[in-house]
């Protein structure tokens, strides 16, 4: 079932992004070359710790998964599309890397993902990345009232195939509000004016991957959340929280 938002609500929801935003700004800032990935999860525990807010990925625990996940973030380099674990790793030059932050605050949750590059980027990688950004863009402006999750979709997924890069097969957004993950899910690629119709109060995350070889097709790693592509491309993740308001969508998210 859909969660209709008051606008109090709202209000809270963008102290939590606020959270959120803060604490991946931070860890990009932390980023380089020899740094770990865990070094970089503890530096979003103490945004979290500092701001009061929880976080809805530590010690989250879906069906498919062997284990709760241990981190506050998700770290997925290179070829890790989602859901990587911050571990030992040391970033390298050159890596790209996707960062995925929750927080928890009032009660409210907000989610949002950002990718960069360590080092030296090569350019392949800085196009993927702004593709992906340009497709999230394209996303938030789809998501107005009156519009259907399907113009959502259809927006990302045609920046990204015209790019000529690869959509991961069953990935993609979902509701937010007092839970991470809520009704209606958001593909990255979909018909326009299909699926739910968009109200004032629903909130989104909206949320592109994209994998440069233009492949579709991924597996889960022996660790059991890693998502990694079939055939060793790079890949990129963005998102955003966002509100779909009268006004216009709301990044709920946003520094």
């Amino acid at each position: 079932m859909v969660q209709i938002k008051s606008d109090a609500s709202l209000d809270s929801m963008r102290a939590a992004g606020r959270v959120v935003a803060r604490t991946l700004a931070a860890v990009r800032e932390a980023a380089a070359v020899g740094v770990a990935l865990r070094a970089l999860d503890a530096t979003a525990r103490g945004v979290l710790r500092e701001a009061g807010a929880g976080s809805p990925f530590l010690d989250y625990h879906p069906d498919w998964a062997p284990t709760p996940f241990p981190a506050v973030i998700c770290a997925s380099v290179n070829d890790a599309i989602v859901h990587g674990i911050p571990g030992s790793y040391r970033l390298h030059d050159g890596d790209l890397v996707s960062i995925d932050c929750g927080a928890v605050l009032g009660g409210w949750v907000g989610d949002a993902a950002v990718s960069f590059t360590v080092g030296r980027a090569r350019p392949d990688d800085l196009r993927l990345i702004d593709t992906t950004y340009e497709a999230l863009n394209a996303g938030i402006a789809a998501a107005v009232v009156g519009n259907r999750v399907g113009d959502i979709a259809h927006a990302v997924g045609r920046v990204c195939r015209a790019a000529g890069y690869g959509i991961p097969d069953g990935l993609g957004g979902h509701g937010v509000g007092r839970q991470m993950h809520e009704d209606p899910g958001v593909p990255n690629e979909g018909s326009a004016g299909r699926g739910m119709t968009l109200r004032h109060g629903m909130v989104l995350a909206i949320e592109p991957m994209l994998t440069g070889s233009g492949t579709d097709r991924h597996f889960t790693a022996r660790d059991g959340w890693t998502v990694r592509t079939l055939d060793a491309s790079r890949a990129a993740h963005t998102e955003h929280t966002v509100a779909i308001t009268d006004e216009g969508p709301r990044i709920l998210t946003a520094l």
